[in-house]
């Protein structure tokens, strides 16, 4: 059972460690408020990815069958939060340059650590891939070998795992890059930096 569970860390990793929307927006909140925010965003994402690898495990075919039709119109939803996240983002950090007491004041959007947690959670369910990627993977390894009910259990584990420290190492990245640039320029560039490449990302994926 052993294997399973390197199986579901490697499965994990294989779909954390890409740079993309989510990694952009765990760092840029993590440098724009707190490690303690961030990693509440990470483990939100991790969660979304535990779940999608339970869901595959448990349902496998069907259930990536039923989820695949639904990925283009999920994909367009993911685009219009992501743009509305971007907008919201640049948008407050302007307001808050030129009024930093503001700043001191808010805890609007994604800036609490159950808010962090819930907003990011919800993003990553938007991408119905993730079980069809864990899926093929489940069904790859049964195909070969298997599973049983502690196989799948483990493989899901790790997976979660695996998800987790990527997402919380991102964090600590950003937390970093908040330390460095904790004057208003630097916070107000890494959040227009942030928005920027949050955009080209949906960009990116309305055009996949």
């Amino acid at each position: 059972m052993t294997g399973a569970f390197v199986d579901g860390v490697v499965a994990g990793y294989g779909v954390a460690v890409p740079v993309g929307a989510i990694a952009i927006l765990i760092m840029g909140l993590a440098a724009r408020t707190s490690f303690r925010v961030g990693a509440a965003a990470a483990l939100g994402v991790a969660t979304a990815d535990g779940l999608y690898a339970l869901a595959a495990v448990v349902g496998g075919a069907a259930l990536a069958g039923v989820i695949e039709p639904a990925a283009a119109p999920l994909r367009w939803v993911a685009v219009a939060v992501l743009l509305g996240l971007a907008a919201r983002t640049a948008y407050t950090a302007v307001r808050h340059h030129r009024d930093p007491a503001r700043a001191a004041r808010s805890d609007a959007g994604l800036a609490s650590p159950v808010r962090a947690y819930a907003g990011l959670l919800g993003l990553t369910l938007l991408n119905p891939m993730t079980i069809v990627y864990f899926g093929a993977l489940v069904l790859g390894r049964q195909a070969a070998e298997s599973l049983s009910a502690g196989g799948e259990a483990l493989f899901v584990a790790g997976a979660f795992l695996a998800s987790a420290s990527w997402q919380l190492v991102i964090a600590g990245s950003g937390t970093l890059v908040g330390r460095l640039l904790t004057g208003p320029r630097g916070r107000l560039a890494t959040a227009l930096v942030s928005s920027a490449l949050i955009v080209a990302l949906a960009a990116g994926t309305a055009l996949s």
